[in-house]
């Protein structure tokens, strides 16, 4: 069955400069719910009776949830419209905010971000879907760099406004702050945005959803508990065996099947194999650094959340700054040679903040901060850009769907990493220490850039005039796209 996309209206020059901000809405609450919950994560923990390491499991459900949803976006935005689908992924997101505000517990509170993890799956997907179908290549960079804008202010003001409500207010809060940012974008989407579907959608691969989150989920579990004495070493090996065989299992479903739930075959475009697997080494590194910041500052250095907040908010400043001249460094430099280079600085700085302790001035923090933000906006616009260089339009959808997965995966895993490398130099006895924690942290810094420089091998493979249709880089013997 050939699949064809329906001949939706083509949006006007109003619709056309609207959908960013629509688009960013969803990105902007996902954000700031990330960053004002790291810098919440002592006070939350303290609440609840837990130490801050265990907060790991409310950080990591909510990606490991977006991990396991996000493949099924793309076939409920070919199925039901993507204006139904982003609007209802909205709603449902706010109302997993509501109740992560009023939750009791850190089981509660662990349920209730699997409920935002499901709503934040169809966001962010679904939203980059219609971007990419709403805009021509030429105009790709442009357009999502302009999206990411409005997106990084969460960052920027989550760290601030995370420090002041737990300072002043409850932390219940900090959850309690999508809501109005939720209705507003409702009503944007209902109005506005393009309703883009297919007229012959395939049927749901059921099979291979049971198969694919089952043993991603399975994966994160050994991950996270991964160096605690609940478990023995046999029944660790045990599941993680069983964690490689429903994915392996799913690999082989994926090959005998005509509609699988996430299309391998785009893998074998290198352009799009290099973004994706790129990505997800990468953030393998980066997604645990804000899981560790607000353990070093507030356990480690004794800051209070709102200082701690003050020196995180300075990575999104910087990233907000750079988005505006993305597309020219990329159409100067290729993407090869821009992913390369700058994967291996990111590694570096990374490992930079392992010499931060008791007696650094706050003014060196917040330098450290603004630079690894700059350049990591770089890798993540460059990456995310890159996935859609040689797809058609009839695999927009798969292929939004499965670098959305990667990379929710990889920041579930890699703040798993990143707590497993910091527990297992911090015993349990000591997570208030601030010397123990401090050591712990340092020790998770320096694997974790390490872990990022080394996806830049990745990038190698790419061709210097790769992705000349969406950066307009002339390449090596490329000419220079109209």
């Amino acid at each position: 069955m050939t699949t064809v996309q329906s001949p939706a209206p083509s949006p006007d020059e109003f619709t056309k400069r609207l959908l960013p901000w629509m688009v960013a809405v969803a990105f902007f609450m996902q954000s700031l719910d990330t960053t004002i919950l790291n810098t919440a994560v002592p006070a939350i923990a303290q609440a609840m009776d837990v130490t801050p390491l265990n907060m790991k499991s409310v950080l990591a459900s909510y990606t490991l949830s977006l991990a396991v949803f996000i493949p099924i976006s793309g076939w409920m935005a070919d199925r039901f419209g993507t204006r139904r689908v982003f609007g209802s992924a909205i709603a449902l997101f706010s109302v997993g905010s509501l109740l992560c505000g009023i939750s009791t517990n850190i089981n509660m509170l662990v349920a209730c971000r699997i409920l935002q993890g499901v709503g934040g799956a169809m966001m962010v997907p679904v939203g980059r879907m219609t971007m990419v179908r709403t805009f021509p290549k030429s105009e790709l960079i442009r357009a999502m760099s302009f999206v990411s804008i409005p997106s990084l202010i969460g960052p920027m003001l989550g760290p601030v406004v995370g420090g002041l409500i737990v300072h002043y207010l409850h932390w219940s809060i900090v959850f309690f702050v999508n809501l109005p940012v939720g209705l507003v974008g409702l009503y944007l989407v209902r109005r506005y945005l393009p309703d883009y579907r297919e007229d012959d959608s395939h049927p749901l691969d059921v099979v291979g959803l049971i198969l694919f989150g089952s043993g991603v989920a399975l994966l994160s579990y050994v991950l996270e508990v991964f160096g605690e004495h609940s478990l023995s070493d046999l029944e660790m090996a045990g599941l993680l065996g069983l964690s490689a065989l429903l994915l392996a299992g799913y690999g082989i479903r994926a090959t005998q099947t005509a509609w699988p739930l996430l299309m391998l075959s785009l893998f074998k475009l290198r352009t799009f194999r290099a973004a994706v697997v790129g990505s997800f080494v990468g953030r393998l590194g980066l997604g645990g650094i804000p899981f560790l910041f607000p353990l070093l500052y507030q356990i480690g250095l004794g800051f209070t959340p709102v200082q701690s907040g003050m020196l995180i908010a300075p990575q999104a400043m910087a990233a907000i700054g750079l988005k505006i001249v993305v597309p020219r460094i990329l159409a100067l430099f290729g993407y090869r040679t821009v992913l390369i280079a700058n994967t291996l600085i990111v590694g570096c700085l990374i490992m930079t903040f392992a010499t931060v302790g008791a007696d650094t001035p706050a003014w060196r923090i917040v330098l450290q901060a603004f630079v690894l933000g700059f350049f990591t906006s770089m890798q993540y616009t460059s990456m995310n850009t890159l996935v859609y260089a040689d797809v058609t339009a009839s695999q927009t959808s798969s292929a939004s769907t499965i670098a959305s997965t990667g990379q929710q995966m990889s920041i579930s895993f890699g703040v798993a990493s990143a707590s497993l490398i910091a527990s297992l130099f911090v015993p349990e006895s000591l997570h208030s220490d601030p010397a123990a924690m401090i050591h712990g942290v340092h020790e998770a810094f320096i694997v974790l850039g390490l872990l990022t420089i080394a996806s830049s091998l990745v990038f190698m493979e790419l061709r210097k005039s790769d992705g000349g249709a969406v950066s307009s880089h002339a390449g090596k013997k490329g000419k220079m796209p109209a």
